[in-house]
C-alpha cells in the first residue's frame, strides 16, 4: 500500500499567555492507509469535521501546569474532538464506510484506537458538522448541565455568559422550551443580537460595555438569578453571586476568561454560597455519555422541526486550523468553531 501525504496541524512548544496562530505548524506527514499487522481495536480513519474547543488551551500547558493528564505533546498533531469515516477496522464494531465521533488527532488521515470512538452516527438526515455542536459534546454539555444539574422549574429565571458559544446558544434555547427567564451576556453587538432574534433569549447585553456587572445584572433580574450557567468564571462569577436566589444552582461548564491568565483572578463573594444556600458543580461532558440517547431523542426531533437552530463558524481547510482555534479566545468566532477538514 502506498504512502499518502497527510497534513497535520502541530503544537510547536508549550504555550504561555494567550496562544497565537504562530503557536501552531502546519506540516506535510505521510501516512499507510493500512492498518498496521497485528493491530487489533485500532481504526484508520479520514478526519471530515473537527472541533475547535475551549478546553484545548489547557492541553497545551505543560504537563505540570494542566488541569488534564492528557497535555498536548510539542512537535506533534493536536487532538480533539470530531466526525470521521471509517477506511480501516481492526475492531468488530466497525467496518468501513462507517461514519463515527470521538477523538482524533488534526491531521487528514489518523490511526484511533477503538476506545476513543464515543458513538457511531446512525442519524444522516442532518449535517454531519453537527455531530461537532448540537448533537455531540456542546450539545450533551449543555443537556446535562441544564437539565441534571440546573435542575430548571418553569418560571425560574436563567443566566448564560458566553450564551452566543457552542454550548451557551442551546442552554438559552433549552430555557426557553422549559418555560423560563433566560438572560445572555456576550461580547459584541452582532452576538447580543443573535441571542434576542436567532436564539430567543428574553434578554442579553453585552458585557464588555457594563462598567458595572452587579448593577446591570440586578437591572436584568430585579428579583434575582435561579440558575447561572457558568461559561467564563472570573469577575462575571463573582457579580453573579451578588445575584443569586436561595437554593440558587450553578452548573460550572467552563472558564474561559481564566485559561490565559498566568496568574488568576479572586473570587470575592463566596460568603453568599453560604447564606444562600448556592450549589455549584463542576462538570465534564464525559460524565454523561451514558445520556446520549436520551438527549438525542429529546434533541433531533427540535432539529428536525426547526425548533432548536444552531450556529456554525465554519473554516475550510486545516491550513486555517490554527486561525480558527485561536479565534476563539478573543471571540473571533460567532457561533460554533468548526474546522472543515473534508467533506465526505
Amino acid at each position: 500500500m502506498a504512502e499518502v501525504k497527510n497534513k497535520q496541524v502541530v503544537l510547536k512548544d508549550y504555550v504561555s499567555g494567550f496562544p497565537k496562530e504562530s503557536d501552531l505548524n502546519i506540516i506535510d506527514s505521510t501516512i499507510t492507509l493500512k492498518i498496521p499487522q497485528g493491530s487489533n481495536d485500532v481504526l484508520l480513519v479520514k478526519n471530515l469535521y473537527l472541533s475547535c474547543d475551549p478546553y484545548m488551551r489547557n492541553l497545551m500547558n505543560k504537563p505540570q501546569d494542566s488541569l488534564s493528564s492528557r497535555a498536548f505533546t510539542p512537535q506533534s498533531p493536536l487532538g480533539g474532538y470530531g466526525v470521521s469515516k471509517v477506511l480501516e477496522s481492526g475492531h468488530k464494531d466497525y467496518k468501513e464506510g462507517d461514519l463515527v465521533y470521538g477523538v482524533t488527532k488534526w491531521e487528514e488521515y489518523s490511526l484511533i484506537p477503538a476506545a476513543q470512538v464515543i458513538f457511531k452516527i446512525e442519524h444522516t438526515d442532518v449535517p454531519l458538522s453537527y455531530y461537532t455542536g448540537i448533537l455531540g459534546t456542546p450539545g450533551l454539555t449543555a443537556y446535562a448541565g441544564f437539565f441534571e444539574l440546573g435542575t430548571p422549574k418553569k418560571g425560574e429565571n436563567v443566566f448564560v455568559s458566553a450564551a452566543s458559544g457552542a454550548v451557551g446558544q442551546l442552554v438559552g434555547q433549552f430555557a426557553k422550551l422549559h418555560g423560563c427567564y433566560v438572560v445572555g451576556s456576550a461580547g459584541t453587538k452582532e452576538k447580543v443580537d443573535l441571542l434576542k432574534n436567532k436564539f430567543g433569549y428574553d434578554e442579553a447585553f453585552n458585557y464588555k460595555e457594563e462598567p458595572d456587572l452587579d448593577a446591570a445584572l440586578k437591572r436584568y433580574f430585579p428579583e434575582g438569578i435561579d440558575i447561572y450557567f457558568e461559561n467564563v468564571g472570573g469577575k462575571t462569577l463573582d457579580a453573579v453571586l451578588l445575584n443569586m436566589r436561595i437554593h440558587g444552582r450553578i452548573p460550572v461548564c467552563g472558564m474561559i476568561s481564566q485559561y490565559n491568565l498566568t496568574q488568576h483572578e479572586g473570587i470575592t463573594n463566596l460568603a453568599h454560597i453560604i447564606y444562600k444556600r448556592i450549589r455549584i458543580q463542576g462538570f465534564i461532558v464525559a460524565d454523561f455519555h451514558h445520556l446520549y440517547a436520551k438527549f438525542w431523542e429529546f434533541i433531533l426531533p427540535h432539529v428536525r422541526e426547526g425548533k432548536a437552530v444552531y450556529l456554525e463558524d465554519i473554516a475550510e481547510g486545516l491550513e486555517k486550523g490554527p486561525a480558527a482555534l485561536v479565534g476563539i479566545f478573543s471571540g473571533q468566532n460567532v457561533g460554533k468553531q468548526v474546522l472543515v477538514v473534508a467533506r465526505e
